[in-house]
């Protein structure tokens, strides 16, 4: 008799906490019905920062900047370019056998161009949208650190 290991297959996703006016940007997501942040696949040779800019623009129309701290701060020819570090990384079961690895990263934005099931919204108004407890806790976070971002070295779009 053998143990047979479960196969597991991954993917890589990023999920964007957009802040604005001490407000978080979440759309509708119509297979799931809940509202969730802006976020998606991070496509073969695509760099996470940039699925993470990509998923937020394709979703809600808004363009963001990526707010975080590289480990270092070397930015010379020839040497390695410093990516926006995520806030968080989970992993999150989708169906039996598969997984994704979610890069979750901090934005901010500006509201754009007004679209169907997508919204900016309060700490007082996530009640009645049903955010699931991991989802808040992530909108917490990012309302939060909203404030310190003005002290924080943004991750340029390079």
């Amino acid at each position: 008799m053998t143990d047979q290991v479960p196969i597991v297959t991954r993917d890589f996703t990023v999920a964007v906490l957009v802040t604005h006016d001490a407000r978080v940007l979440l759309h509708h997501h119509v297979r799931l019905n809940r509202w969730l942040p802006p976020g998606g696949h991070v496509e073969p040779n695509e760099l996470p920062d940039d699925a993470a800019r990509r998923e937020v623009e394709e979703e809600t129309g808004v363009i963001v900047r990526l707010i975080g701290e590289p480990a270092i701060d070397i930015d010379l020819p020839g040497q390695p370019r410093q990516l926006c570090p995520p806030v968080g990384v989970q992993v999150t079961p989708i169906k039996p056998g598969h997984e994704h690895i979610d890069l979750i990263y901090l934005a901010e934005g500006a509201p754009a161009e007004p679209r169907a099931q997508v919204g900016w919204f309060a700490p007082a108004e996530w009640a009645a949208l049903g955010l699931t407890e991991e989802v808040a806790a992530w909108c917490r976070l990012a309302i939060e650190r909203a404030d310190a971002r003005r002290d924080a070295m943004l991750c340029t779009d390079t």
